[in-house]
C-alpha cells in the first residue's frame, strides 16, 4: 500500500443460508475434506444475522459506489433454508442498496428440492438458478448420492426438466459439473446439453499438494484432466453454433486474447468475492476448505465488522495482487497471464502455504496450450483470407 496499491471492493457476496445438505456427495469439499467447521455452524442463518448481512452488503456497495453486485445464495443446500429466508435476504438487499445499484441474485443448488413452488418464488424475485449435475446417470450417481446410497440423477433430472423445458428457462444460469476422469467426457458433455443449459462450468476436483485430487499424482507430467477436457473443447469449438457457453473455455480464450478473467480458476484478475457463513462469520472462498481446517476463517463477523475490513485481510489481499503473489515458477511461465497459477486452493502445501504452483499445473499448461493453438490457427487463417 505504501507503493500505491489499493484493494478493490467486493462485487460478489456469497451467503451461506444453510450449512447442511440433503445429499452426501463423496467429492464434496465442504463435508468430506480437511475443514470440518460445518459441524460448528448453525444449520440455518438466523433472521438477525441475515438482516445484518444485508446491511453490511448495502454499506459496502454504497461506500464504494458499486453500480452492480451479485448476491449468491449457497450452502450446504440453500433450498433447505426455506422460501421465507431466501425471500428475506434477496428483498432485503434490493431494498437496502442505493437506487443506482443493480442486485443480481443467484442460487446454486443440487436440484433435489427444486419444485414448482421454488421456481415461482425465483421468478417473482428474479433469482437465477445454477444446478450441480455431473453428467449422465452413471456419472451423477457415482458421487452425488443420498446418505443411504441412493443416486440423485432421477430427481435432479426431473427438477432440471421443470427448469429448462417450461416457462422458467430464463431463470436457468447453468450447470456445474465436477470432473471425474472415469466418466466418458463426450458422453458427459452430451448428457449436460440435454437440459439446454445456457452455460456449463467444469470444476476440477479440489485437491492440493498434501491431498492430491483423484488420478493427479503431484509432480507427474501426465495430464489426465487436460486430456479429458480437450475432447470436450474440440467438440464444443467445432460446433457450428455455440449455444452453450463453457465458461472455462471462454475464460481461457478471453485471456489468451488479452482480456481479463471473470472467474477465480484462471487468470490474474483480482478476486472480488467474500463469503458470509450461517453464523455471520466473514470468510474467504469456501474452496479453501479443501486445504486445512480453518483455512477460510478471518476474525471478522457481520455483527461487529464492516466488509471493508476483510479487504485488508492478508489472504484476501494475496488474491488481489495478481502475479506478485505467485510462485517463481509461475511468474517465469509463458502462460502465466492466462493460467494465473490456477485455482488458489489447488496451490496449497503444508510447507509453503498457498505459494506453490497449482497441483494441476501440467493439465492447465496442456489445456491452455491446446486452446491457444487451435484459436491461433483460425486467427492466422482469417488474417490470410483478409
Amino acid at each position: 500500500m505504501a507503493g500505491g496499491w489499493r484493494p478493490l471492493a467486493f462485487q460478489q457476496f456469497i451467503l451461506k443460508v444453510h450449512s447442511r445438505c440433503d445429499l452426501a456427495c463423496r467429492h464434496c469439499y465442504v463435508y468430506e475434506m480437511a475443514d470440518q467447521s460445518w459441524r460448528e455452524q448453525p444449520r440455518r442463518m438466523s433472521e438477525a444475522v441475515a438482516d445484518r448481512a444485508v446491511e453490511r452488503i448495502a454499506e459496502h456497495a454504497s461506500r464504494h459506489d458499486l453500480g452492480e453486485i451479485d448476491v449468491i445464495l449457497h450452502g450446504g443446500e440453500p433450498l433447505l433454508a426455506g422460501p421465507a429466508l431466501i425471500s428475506r435476504v434477496v428483498r432485503g438487499v434490493r431494498g437496502a442498496v442505493a437506487t443506482g445499484t443493480r442486485v443480481n441474485a443467484h442460487i446454486q443448488t443440487n436440484g433435489v428440492r427444486l419444485d414448482e413452488e421454488y421456481l415461482r418464488l425465483f421468478e417473482s424475485l428474479e433469482i437465477r438458478v445454477g444446478v450441480s449435475l455431473d453428467g449422465d446417470a452413471e456419472g451423477q450417481d457415482r458421487h452425488r448420492r443420498f446418505a443411504d446410497g441412493r443416486g440423485s440423477h432421477a430427481l435432479v433430472s426431473e427438477s432440471l426438466r421443470r427448469l429448462s423445458e417450461g416457462p422458467y428457462h430464463h431463470l436457468f444460469s447453468g450447470l456445474l459439473c465436477t470432473i471425474d476422469v472415469r466418466n466418458d467426457p463426450v458422453d458427459t458433455y452430451r448428457a449436460l446439453l440435454e437440459f439446454d443449459p445456457p452455460a456449463i462450468d467444469f470444476l476440477l476436483p479440489h485437491g492440493n499438494w498434501a491431498q492430491p485430487p483423484p488420478f493427479r499424482e503431484p509432480g507427474s507430467p501426465a495430464t489426465p484432466y487436460a486430456d479429458w477436457l480437450i475432447q470436450i473443447f474440440d467438440l464444443w469449438y467445432d460446433s457450428p453454433v455455440l449455444q452453450t457457453d463453457v465458461r472455462l473455455f471462454r475464460e481461457i480464450m478471453r485471456l489468451l486474447m488479452g482480456g481479463h478473467s471473470r472467474a477465480e480458476n484462471v487468470g490474474l484478475s483480482p478476486v472480488r468475492m467474500v463469503v458470509i457463513e450461517t453464523d455471520g462469520s466473514i470468510e474467504q472462498s469456501d474452496s479453501l476448505k479443501s486445504a486445512f481446517h480453518g483455512a477460510t476463517r478471518t476474525p471478522l463477523h457481520v455483527l461487529r465488522d464492516p466488509l471493508d475490513d476483510a479487504l485488508l485481510h492478508p489472504a484476501i489481499v494475496a488474491r488481489q495482487l495478481g502475479e506478485m503473489a505467485l510462485h517463481a515458477t509461475c511468474r517465469a511461465c509463458d502462460l502465466v497471464s492466462a493460467c494465473g497459477g490456477g485455482q488458489y486452493a489447488h496451490r496449497y502445501s503444508p510447507a509453503t502455504g498457498f505459494a506453490e504452483p497449482s497441483v494441476y499445473c501440467p493439465d492447465l499448461y496442456r489445456l491452455i496450450s491446446h486452446i491457444g493453438a487451435r484459436c491461433g490457427r483460425d486467427v492466422a487463417r482469417l488474417r490470410g483470407a483478409g
